[in-house]
């Protein structure tokens, strides 16, 4: 962002039980458009790994936790809608693993990465459509994966945490839209 656009005094402070861990292509992390970071740095409990680097291979060491809920948030066929009677089933707070890359990376993090092939997949609600204009959406009914882990956040915690999100990302949005002309 453009200094005159600086989105730092704009940033919630969010902290909750839900844990957020993004496994991130590294061709997405030098992208202006990468939303996953912008929410990391709103969301205290987010973590980023980053995959695919062939000098760094990916660290699967505690992105898994035995005393939380780990859920993979990506649609499949065996995918169970993500709700709040389906997390209340198993008293443990969630740790939700968001793959962030393009759909076919995304896709290949599942399959290629050991710790996510058996993780229970979820899969939002029709909350509405996308509305990140920053890229064009080639799946319909896809979302920048900010918007998706900020839906995810208004499922598992609450309405609040949710509304300072969304605030922020049609924030940056509009920032973002403003430079482009």
């Amino acid at each position: 962002m453009h200094l005159a656009n600086c989105l730092c005094s704009s940033l919630p402070t969010i902290d909750l039980p839900t844990r957020i861990v993004v496994i991130m292509h590294h061709r997405e992390w030098p992208k202006p458009t990468s939303t996953a970071r912008l929410f990391a740095l709103a969301y205290s409990n987010c973590e980023i790994r980053i995959r695919g680097e062939k000098e760094q291979p990916f660290d699967p060491d505690g992105v898994l936790q035995e005393d939380k809920q780990n859920l993979l948030l990506f649609p499949s066929e065996d995918a169970q809608t993500l709700s709040s009677d389906l997390v209340a089933k198993d008293p443990r707070p969630v740790n939700l693993i968001v793959p962030d890359g393009s759909w076919r990376q995304a896709n290949k993090m599942g399959q290629r990465e050991p710790i996510l092939r058996s993780l229970p997949r979820v899969v939002l609600p029709d909350m509405g459509p996308s509305r990140y204009q920053l890229r064009n959406e080639p799946q319909p009914g896809g979302l920048a994966t900010f918007e998706a882990m900020a839906r995810a956040i208004r499922i598992l915690e609450n309405e609040d945490a949710y509304s300072a999100l969304q605030k922020l990302f049609e924030t940056m949005s509009e920032r973002t839209l403003a430079t482009r002309g």
